[in-house]
């Protein structure tokens, strides 16, 4: 079976790679995995042998029915709920873990939809959230997440308002079918909730707004992005400083001091 490159579809042919993942996801029988583009089952195979219950979100039409085929007797026992459909349209359950090897072409979609989830009333919850993301990405991307360098960008202060980061494990491009350009990485973010804002009494969307307004123009210091935001003496005291000098706690007091 032909992978689609307009789905984004690389397999994962690794087993010790498909190994990191399992063991990354911290499965128990009592957990409800959401996989997203299970491809070829290679990894829905590992999360059943863990999990008490998997719910695989295809969209290829192609693949799903393979799918069906392969894994029927799961299907049939209610250990496995395969679902033809966007993962972006996909309104996930409450208690689970996301555990999956992205499509690269809408990773930053996916986290944004899974870190930021509200329940269907539009109320933020944390049920509605999952617990943990155990994700296969890009590795470039992967750094930008974690941002070891200390250079921060929207994405990694997006990931870590909402969870805690960790690289696993880079897998280089040739672990793949068809391989990639780019090597990739597994990355975990764990303890997932909007507690930053919660115990900051902070308004989630204004906190988004600043960041926004900081990152607007990279290159510009912070003096100049966010004098419509915040008070001169803010301003001041930020100096030099551009947005990526800024990591999350910095982001936070200077919304709680304006």
């Amino acid at each position: 079976m032909k992978a689609k490159k307009s789905l984004g579809q690389n397999f994962l042919k690794s087993v010790p790679a498909l190994n990191k993942i399992i063991e990354a996801g911290e499965i128990s029988p009592s957990d409800v995995i959401l996989e997203i583009g299970p491809g070829k089952g290679a990894l829905t195979a590992k999360i059943l042998e863990k999990a008490g219950r998997v719910i695989a979100v295809e969209k290829d039409n192609e693949l799903f029915n393979f799918l069906q085929e392969k894994f029927s007797k799961e299907i049939t026992e209610g250990k496995l709920i395969l679902i033809n459909e966007d993962i972006l349209k996909y309104n996930p359950p409450i208690n689970y873990k996301v555990i999956a090897n992205i499509p690269y072409n809408i990773t930053g979609a996916i986290l944004k939809k899974f870190l930021t989830e509200k329940n269907p009333s539009g109320i933020a919850l944390r049920a509605s959230q999952p617990s943990l993301m155990v994700l296969m990405v890009q590795h470039e991307v992967a750094k930008r997440i974690i941002a070891n360098d200390k250079k921060e960008s929207i994405l990694s202060i997006s990931v870590k308002a909402y969870g805690k980061p960790k690289m696993i494990l880079k897998v280089p491009a040739r672990y793949f079918s068809p391989a990639p350009k780019v090597d990739s990485a597994i990355i975990s973010i764990k303890d997932i909730s909007r507690k930053v804002f919660i115990e900051n009494k902070l308004d989630e969307n204004k906190f988004w707004e600043l960041i926004h307004a900081g990152f607007a123009h990279k290159r510009k210091k912070l003096t100049s992005n966010l004098k419509k935001y915040i008070s001169l003496t803010s301003v001041k005291e930020l100096g030099n400083k551009r947005a990526e000098d800024l990591n999350l706690l910095e982001w936070i007091s200077l919304l709680k001091d304006n």
